[in-house]
């Protein structure tokens, strides 16, 4: 979805344009099944099936690219889509962050279980962007919310470090994870405070006054 597929009305109130309404598109049918295989992923991970856990992660991250392909190329694009696709990828991040700080990760396996730090800094900047968004909206009405660049980031790397998570789980090799989970906190923490200060600049942008 470009910005030019968005407006915003004078209350702040998203307008989608050139969208869809239908919901049975494929690209949303990817995005339900990848939803759907949020608690088979955590179930792998709980009973410490490694390999199979990757290997329906790497499924779940296939289908989020996919279905934004399709729906950009086949002009598929809906309502729904662009509701629904964040959600699921915020799930599937929570979910793997909670179940890989859990006490059920392999011991042999040097720096896992995640630190709890990591997964707290994670979900409290998620915390942190809806008490915002929902304390301006109750307030102001506003509701012309967007990501910033710096959540996208934000975003990419936590799907990257959970890979890579995984990975050092079924193979062993480990070193890089306190690095990891370094970077993953501290862009997590800088992109939350940064929401305040991009919500601000949305606010005072021109459609939105």
């Amino acid at each position: 979805m470009s910005a030019g597929d968005l407006s915003f009305d004078p209350k702040g109130n998203i307008i989608f344009k050139n969208m869809s309404s239908a919901i049975a598109t494929f690209p949303n049918l990817l995005t339900f099944i990848r939803m759907a295989l949020i608690p088979v992923f955590a179930s792998l991970l709980f009973y410490g099936n490694m390999e199979w856990a990757l290997v329906v992660f790497l499924i779940a991250g296939v289908s989020d690219g996919v279905d934004g392909y399709i729906a950009r190329k086949f002009n598929q694009e809906s309502a729904l889509g662009t509701i629904l696709d964040p959600i699921a990828d915020k799930l599937l991040m929570t979910t793997a962050f909670l179940v890989l700080s859990m006490k059920v990760m392999p011991d042999s396996v040097r720096h896992l279980p995640v630190p709890f730090w990591v997964t707290a800094t994670v979900i409290g900047r998620d915390i942190l962007i809806l008490t915002v968004a929902g304390a301006i909206n109750i307030m102001t009405g506003f509701r012309g919310f967007k990501p910033s660049w710096l959540g996208k980031m934000s975003t990419l790397i936590q799907v990257a470090a959970v890979g890579l998570i995984l990975t050092a789980a079924v193979t062993g090799y480990s070193f890089l994870l306190p690095t990891v989970y370094v970077i993953v906190a501290v862009v997590a923490f800088v992109s939350g405070f940064h929401y305040i200060f991009h919500v601000n600049g949305l606010m005072k942008t021109p459609e939105n006054k």
